[in-house]
C-alpha cells in the first residue's frame, strides 16, 4: 500500500507547518505528501522546507473564491498518477496524531470497498504555535456531534451527511468509484454534504474508525459565516438543483433572520 497525505491550503502557513510536523511524528510515515496551493505561491517553499520531497500543485482562485472541491480533486489525481493506492485527506488546520496514518492504512486493508473512513477530530484552544506535541490530547476537545471510538474499533455511520473533509481516507479505487468532489462548488459550503450523497449514491459506506485522531488547530471563526454569504447561497442553490433538498439549513435560517436572504425551508431568494 502506497499512502499519500493530501492537503489544500491558502494562507494559514503556521497551520500547514503544524500538519507537516505531525506527519514527521507519525508512527507510519506517508509515502508521499501532496499540497495544493490555491493562489498562494509561498506555500511551495514552505511545504518543501517542512517536508523535503513534498509535491506542490497550484490552482488559482475563481472570481476571488477558493476552489476547494477542485483542489481536493487535483490532490487526489496527482497522488494516484504517482502511484498512491491510499489517500489520506487532512484539512490544513489539522495535525495528525502519531497513529492516524497507520490506523487509516490498516483500516483500508480490511474495509469493504467502496468505503470512506473517518477518524475523530479534536479541537485545540487558542495557543501560541507550535502546540506542544506531547500535550495535544490534554488540550484538545472532541467534537460533540461525532463519535469517538477506541483504537481498533470501527462503526458504519448511520447518517452519511455527517461526513466532513477535515480528516478522511479512502483507497484510490473508492475515490474512482465515488468520482471525487463536484467542482461546480466554489468557495465555502456544501461540497462536503454533496460528496456524502455522492458516496452514498455510489454504494459506498462511511465508516468511523478509532485511533485515527486529528487535532484541529485554532483559528478565528465567525458564526454564522456571513463572510461566506455569497459562496454559501450559490452553493446551496447548486446542491438543491442536484439533490432536491437544501443543505446548510441552519446557516440559511440565520441569514434569513439577519435579513440577508429570504429562506423559509422551501425557497431561497435574495442575492
Amino acid at each position: 500500500m502506497t499512502v499519500a497525505v493530501l492537503t489544500i491550503a491558502h494562507g494559514r502557513h503556521d497551520h500547514l507547518r503544524g500538519l507537516l510536523a505531525g506527519c514527521r511524528r507519525s508512527d507510519r510515515a506517508p509515502d508521499m505528501v501532496i499540497v495544493v496551493a490555491m493562489s498562494d505561491p509561498d506555500i511551495e517553499d514552505l511545504a518543501q522546507d517542512a517536508w523535503p520531497g513534498a509535491i506542490v500543485e497550484h490552482l488559482p482562485t475563481v472570481d476571488g473564491a477558493l476552489p476547494l472541491a477542485a483542489a481536493r480533486n487535483r490532490a487526489a489525481q496527482t497522488a494516484i498518477s504517482r502511484g498512491a493506492t491510499a489517500l489520506v485527506f487532512l484539512d490544513v488546520d489539522c495535525v495528525p496524531s502519531p497513529g492516524l496514518i497507520g490506523t487509516y492504512a490498516s483500516a483500508m486493508e480490511e474495509a469493504t470497498e467502496p468505503s470512506v473512513l473517518a477518524g475523530d477530530v479534536a479541537y485545540l484552544p487558542e495557543h501560541e504555535r507550535p502546540y506542544p506535541a506531547g500535550e495535544l490530547d490534554r488540550l484538545a476537545k472532541p467534537h460533540p456531534a461525532r463519535p469517538v471510538l477506541e483504537p481498533a474499533q470501527s462503526r458504519e455511520a448511520d447518517d452519511v451527511r455527517l461526513f466532513w473533509s477535515l480528516s478522511f481516507a479512502l483507497s484510490a479505487d473508492s475515490w474512482t468509484a465515488i468520482g471525487g468532489f463536484d467542482e461546480r462548488y466554489v468557495g465555502y459550503g456544501g461540497e462536503d454534504t454533496d460528496f456524502a450523497l455522492r458516496l452514498q449514491a455510489a454504494g459506498a459506506s462511511l465508516v468511523w474508525v478509532g485511533g485515527a485522531r486529528a487535532y484541529h488547530q485554532f483559528h478565528e471563526n465567525r458564526m454564522p459565516p456571513v463572510h461566506h454569504l455569497d459562496d454559501i447561497v450559490r452553493n446551496a442553490r447548486i446542491f438543491h438543483s442536484t439533490w432536491g433538498r437544501w443543505p446548510m439549513e441552519g446557516w440559511l435560517r440565520e441569514f434569513d433572520r439577519l435579513g440577508l436572504v429570504r429562506f423559509d425551508g422551501e425557497t431561497l431568494s435574495g442575492l
